[in-house]
């Protein structure tokens, strides 16, 4: 495969075992108005951006994510630390899962952790994951490089000017492959989640 190739991916790899999450302890304790809120995403989500000119956060997005019940009502125009670790989540899962998947998936956070209760409250949920999310870096790292190599070693008889795009090509089905199957896991747990949930709910009335 490419040079190049082989450079950006030894670059990728280099990223993620260096992945910045946002701490709790980063997040202001006094509660911010919207602007201070996407000023504060955008700083520190900075290196998640595809383009320079990208937005991690607008005010629409924020006003949407509260319209489709994704996030709890801001208090008087402003919000709070777990106001900010829930648009968190909505970041990385909104490239991955639909709205009414996300609200599924959340809800129930939401609707039990967003306070505090018995000591279990939005921090602790965002530093279990965060916690788990680091323990996988390593695992994710390697299984990216073996696709790679397993692609650099496709279309071993295709002519010399056509094996480099039709091996990055192979790479990236590889990728598609991996992220469509997680995604279809993701999607059945939470049809199922949400199966249990009218159920439960029915026998309530």
């Amino acid at each position: 495969m490419i040079k190049d190739t082989k450079a950006m991916l030894r670059s990728i790899l280099e990223n993620i075992s260096q992945i910045n999450y946002v701490e709790p302890g980063d997040i202001p304790n006094i509660d911010l108005y919207m602007d201070q809120v996407t000023t504060f995403m955008d700083e520190h989500l900075r290196s998640s951006k595809r383009y320079e000119d990208d937005k991690v956060l607008t005010k629409t997005m924020i006003n949407n994510y509260a319209k489709n019940n994704l996030l709890p009502p801001p208090v008087k125009k402003k919000y709070s630390k777990e106001h900010v670790l829930v648009m968190i989540f909505i970041y990385y899962f909104k490239n991955i899962l639909s709205i009414k998947d996300i609200e599924t998936l959340l809800t129930p956070i939401t609707d039990k952790y967003f306070k505090d209760e018995n000591g279990m409250d939005m921090t602790y949920i965002y530093n279990e994951v965060m916690e788990l999310e680091k323990s996988r870096i390593s695992i994710v790292s390697k299984d990216i490089a073996k696709s790679f190599q397993d692609a650099a070693e496709c279309f071993a008889d295709a002519p010399g000017e056509d094996q480099d795009y039709l091996q990055l090509f192979a790479f990236i089905c590889s990728l598609s492959f991996d992220i469509y199957v997680k995604k279809l896991l993701m999607q059945k747990l939470i049809d199922e989640f949400d199966i249990k949930k009218d159920s439960k709910d029915k026998k309530k009335k």
